[in-house]
């Protein structure tokens, strides 16, 4: 078995989707005056590599909240064609989601989808209305093979619209 962590690192000044605030970790106690270390971390929830969920872009969709920890998990596959795309399995892009590929998803209806990239806003909300769970930001996609398990769990925040996420591929040696 291998692991692949697929995550973006945390940390103060990385990048952010423009015009949202900078993500900064400060520290509140160290083990030189306070005998310990402890941060504070202020981070959006969709920073780095993170889950969107439908309340992201909905009034009324759905939440972190909303979900199951087993519906962030689960046998995935990398994307190549358009029949690679069915319902019992999640699907990671390295590449752009086109109309085409929408349409496909919609119809089929994976278990999750994901990607390396910021996704286009319009079609984020057409995913999102149809009750997508999101990834973005994915690393090492490059590294995958064609099915692998993957895990993307997000803190549970409540009624949370996105999270960010330590997603990862088990590979089977």
């Amino acid at each position: 078995m291998k692991i692949i962590d697929l995550s973006l690192p945390i940390y103060s000044g990385m990048p952010v989707y423009p015009g949202d605030p900078e993500c900064f970790i400060e520290p509140v106690f160290t083990l030189e005056k306070d005998n310990w270390n402890m941060h504070r971390l202020h981070i959006n929830t969709h920073d780095g590599t993170h889950v969107n969920t439908p309340s992201h872009c909905f009034k009324n969709g759905k939440t972190i909240s909303d979900y199951q920890v087993d519906e962030f998990q689960g046998d995935c596959i990398l994307f190549e064609k358009l029949s690679d795309i069915s319902h019992e399995k999640g699907v990671l892009f390295q590449e752009k989601i086109t109309q085409t590929i929408l349409a496909k998803l919609i119809q089929r209806r994976p278990k999750y989808i994901g990607t390396s990239i910021t996704i286009d806003e319009n079609i984020e909300r057409l995913l999102l209305q149809n009750d997508f769970l999101v990834y973005e930001n994915l690393y090492n996609l490059e590294q995958l093979p064609k099915t692998f398990y993957f895990s993307g769990v997000p803190l549970h925040i409540k009624n949370g619209d996105g999270s960010p996420v330590r997603a990862y591929a088990i590979i089977n040696t």
